[in-house]
């Protein structure tokens, strides 16, 4: 008879574990399921279904507070002087560059 599941085990951190458990339990879906869905992926596509790459923009975990906070209070000055997007021309901007 053939083994119809197989245990995958993998190491995370355990605020990650949690965050991303706390995420898929509010949209119903499991993490057997997950990792099933994304072993399917990695076999219709050949690799891995997503981009892995060092993004171009900064990231709060590349940044130290103060040039977090700089970055932010950049925006605020340049919203409260009117210079700035409306959503659509922002959400406009993100589509394009996608």
């Amino acid at each position: 008879m053939a083994t119809k599941t197989a245990n995958v085990t993998a190491r995370v951190q355990p605020d990650i574990k949690a965050q991303a458990e706390a995420v898929l339990e509010q949209i119903g879906v499991p993490v057997s399921v997950l990792i099933d869905t994304l072993y399917r992926q990695i076999i219709m596509t050949g690799g891995i279904p997503y981009s892995l790459s060092v993004p171009r923009i900064p990231t709060l975990d590349s940044m130290s507070s103060e040039q977090f906070d700089a970055m932010m209070q950049k925006g605020y000055d340049e919203a409260k002087a009117g210079n700035g997007l409306s959503v659509e021309d922002a959400f406009k901007k993100i589509r394009e560059g996608i």
